[in-house]
């Protein structure tokens, strides 16, 4: 149940007690206003009768010891008291008077069908106008809780765009009530994570480029070394951490959000095969990965980015999966599949984080990284999940490029 409808059901609810109430108050204070006004008629007619029954002039209406006198009012009247009751107890309600007067008991009695019929008239008017009343409040309540609903739900879409990584999006602000409160202090939270953000890609920029240099020099270095086992293995981790230095600069180019596509047109297929070389390249169990191209598509893509997202999910495939890997080719969906253990849960709730692989002590993260910049930039999805059988899937959505 939504926040709005709560809203109006809160001040509908409530509108309809404070009708309730209302009406009972007012009903039970006119029942009583009036049975005390025709107590008072009734009983100074009585005092008027027995006076004129003491005299020996009875009236048409006075009634002497009637068999039909209700019985609360023949005991209080037996004890010497005179007293007023209300009889309900046939068709039509009757209200009695009576006194004792020496042996005899004087009665008076009319009926009491007026002031019924008024309380009915006024039991009416009550519900009408409760009903009235609650279904404007109804309104009402649907008016403004629609008027906050409104205003949460834009301020929830701008709080999703920050999460979801649009640093510039802020909640808009009206009025001086809690909710601008509360998104005033959520845009201050935003302009604060922004800012550490971009302090922190600042500094790891400028960690790799202060690095680029010195390890390009390592590599040359290496490359001067005498052939032998101890040299290959200088090499192999000098150029380890080129690749390193130069993910990370990717990384934090792909962040500034400055990249332009160079768009061109080609086939989906062969630019999946050239990808799935590229990636595979250098690995031993290369040989393990598989092309399959279900339907083949002419797309307007950039190439370079698509090769480069392509060949890091193979790559990362055969690093943290397993072989065989398999390239599948469906319309504009690529997907990559390996045979390993999966993404881990925390990866797929949380998506890729840069230096952090989901799994401790294996991957630094900037694969699956840079194939989620390199994504955005060409305006496709990447979707993470794992095979029934088991397995890493990684899903490339070009079909917004097929031509």
């Amino acid at each position: 149940m939504g926040l709005r409808t709560k809203i109006g059901i809160a001040i509908a609810g409530t509108a309809a007690v404070v009708s309730v109430v209302m009406g009972l108050l007012v009903h039970h204070r006119t029942v009583d206003a009036q049975f005390a006004s025709a107590r008072s008629q009734i009983g100074d007619r009585l005092q008027t009768a027995v006076q004129d029954h003491a005299a020996g002039i009875d009236g048409d209406r006075t009634l002497v010891d009637p068999p039909d006198l209700p019985k609360p009012l023949a005991d209080a009247v037996a004890d010497g008291n005179w007293g007023v009751f209300l009889d309900r107890s046939g068709q039509m309600p009757q209200i009695w008077a009576a006194s004792k007067y020496r042996k005899e008991v004087v009665a008076l009695k009319r009926p009491y069908d007026r002031e019924a019929e008024t309380v009915r008239d006024l039991d009416r008017v009550l519900w009408i106008s409760g009903g009235i009343g609650t279904a404007l409040a109804c309104v009402a309540g649907l008016l403004v809780a629609t008027r906050l609903g409104r205003r949460l739900t834009a301020k929830a879409g701008a709080a999703r765009r920050i999460a979801d990584g649009d640093l510039t999006a802020r909640l808009p602000l009206h009025g001086k009530d809690e909710i601008t409160q509360l998104a005033t202090a959520v845009n201050t939270m935003a302009d604060a994570l922004a800012a550490r953000l971009q302090a922190e890609r600042e500094v790891t920029a400028n960690i790799a480029h202060e690095l680029r240099t010195p390890v390009a020099g390592m590599v040359t270095a290496a490359g001067l070394l005498p052939p032998g086992r101890p040299s290959e293995l200088v090499r192999e981790s000098a150029q380890r951490l080129r690749e390193l230095v130069d993910d990370v600069i990717e990384v934090a180019r792909l962040d500034g959000a400055a990249e332009q596509l160079a768009v061109e047109e080609c086939e989906l297929g062969a630019l999946v095969r050239r990808s799935a070389d590229a990636g595979a390249a250098g690995d031993p169990a290369g040989a393990g990965v598989t092309v399959e191209v279900v339907r083949d598509v002419r797309v307007a893509t950039d190439p370079r980015r698509v090769e480069r997202v392509l060949a890091n999910l193979v790559s990362n495939a055969l690093r943290h999966g397993a072989a065989p890997v398999t390239v599948e080719v469906d319309g504009g969906v690529v997907r990559v599949r390996d045979s390993g253990g999966g993404f881990p849960p925390g990866l797929l709730s949380g998506g890729p984080q840069r230096f952090r692989s989901g799994r401790p002590g294996v991957g630094l993260g900037l694969g699956l990284t840079i194939a989620r910049g390199q994504a955005r930039v060409l305006g496709a999805a990447l979707c993470l999940s794992n095979g029934e059988g088991g397995g890493a899937v990684v899903e490339l959505d070009l079909r917004s490029a097929v031509l």
